[in-house]
Formats: C-alpha cells, structure tokens, sequence
C-alpha cells in the first residue's frame, strides 16, 4: 500500500471514530438540506480565489437554519499546495431570538495528495475565528477533512465521491461555553462533470453535532453542490 493510501486509512479511521466521541444519553435526528453554490479560478498563474453561497434547511426541510457566505483569496506554493486566507459571514435564522449572525475569519491549506495510481486523495485543513452577535469573546476552531473520487469509467467520467470532515473548538467562549469535540460531517456521493472543468455534486451528508447537556444531533442532510472553475 503507498505512502499515500496509508494517510487515507488513518485520517479516515480516524474520523469515523470521532463520530462516537459525544457518548450522548439523547440523540435527535431531523432531514436537511444543504445547497452549495461556488465560483472559484485561478490568477496570474498562481493565485486563486472562491466565493460560496450556502443555504441550509433543517428540521425535516421545515425551515431555513443557516445562510452562509464564504469567500477567500490563496495563493499556490506548491504543486497542488495552496494557501488561502478567508471570511465568511452566516445568517442564523431564529425564531424570538432577533436572528443572531456570525463573522469568521479562516485560513486554510488545501492539498491534493500524490501517489494514487487511480483517483484523487485530497485534505482540507482550516483553523477559524469566529465572533457571534450574541457573544464578546473570539472561539477558536480546527477542521480537517479528508476527500476520496474515484473515476467510475474514464478521466472525464462521473466518480464516486466520499469525504469525512472534523471540527474541534480549542476554546470556550460566553457564547459557547464548552471546548473539545464539536461535531463530524460524512459525505457520499457522485460528482458529475458539467461542462469544461465545472462540475455538480449530489449525495448524502451525514452530521453528528455535540449538543449541551449530554446530547447530540444527527442530521440526515441531501447535499447538491455546484461548483464553476474559471
């Protein structure tokens, strides 16, 4: 096995094990649904960019739970090294509340991992800083996420497509009031091509969110992404 797929096996080991992590007496479930529309490209050679628009519904597709708006600006040091530094901000609809935001600032590594005879391995890591309108203090966040596609006839052909996200909060906050665990995102699906180098994704995503009080969440979510390459 190469160097590569060791690193497959481990991250992804990992992962599934954290889905356990929140021991909790109570676990909720509902049905989501998450749309991902990007825009992303390339400048001047080594530069890139991406600009996200994400909504979110929950709660058995009853509401909208989030509204979140990404973008970021990178730069390639490497051959399938790139570094970016970002912002988003998330709209978080809730009802009686006065509808509480999020501003994050985010830097990130994206690499796409060599040594794969067939396929692409590639890891995300982000390290975030987000504020909340009903909070003073700035929480700290870690995700690393892991992503496999597999070409299910030729290079330009749809691919099988699986990805396990983690998050960890490194520390508590008045609005947040617990560090550790936070939650785990699992994806399957296909990516189909859609013209040039633009593609569409569409599976299911499951996320298991640590919730006070010894709870978690389970949300069965339908994700569609759409993503155009410049």
């Amino acid at each position: 096995m190469s160097r590569a797929r060791h690193l497959a096996v481990i991250l992804l080991a990992v992962a599934a094990g954290l889905v356990s992590t929140p021991a909790a007496a109570r676990t909720d479930h509902n049905l989501g649904f998450w749309l991902n529309l990007t825009a992303q490209g390339k400048v001047a050679g080594r530069g890139a960019w991406f600009v996200e628009l994400q909504p979110r519904l929950q709660d058995e597709l009853s509401r909208v739970d989030q509204v979140l708006a990404r973008t970021a600006v990178g730069y390639e040091v490497a051959k399938g090294l790139t570094l970016y530094q970002g912002y988003a901000h998330i709209f978080l609809p809730v009802a009686g509340t006065g509808d509480p935001n999020e501003d994050r600032l985010f830097q990130q590594i994206s690499w796409t991992i060599p040594g794969l005879a067939r396929g692409e391995l590639s890891s995300r890591t982000r390290i975030e800083e987000r504020w909340r309108s009903d909070g003073r203090e700035m929480q700290w966040r870690v995700r690393e996420m892991v992503r496999f596609e597999f070409p299910l006839g030729g290079e330009k052909s749809v691919r099988a497509l699986t990805s396990s996200e983690v998050f960890w909060v490194l520390n508590r906050v008045d609005w947040r009031a617990r560090s550790g665990f936070d939650q785990v995102r699992t994806f399957v699906g296909v990516e189909i091509p859609v013209g040039g180098t633009s593609t569409m994704e569409a599976g299911y995503l499951n996320q298991v969110i640590d919730q006070p009080g010894a709870r978690s969440t389970v949300a069965h979510n339908i994700a569609l992404s759409v993503f155009w390459r410049w």
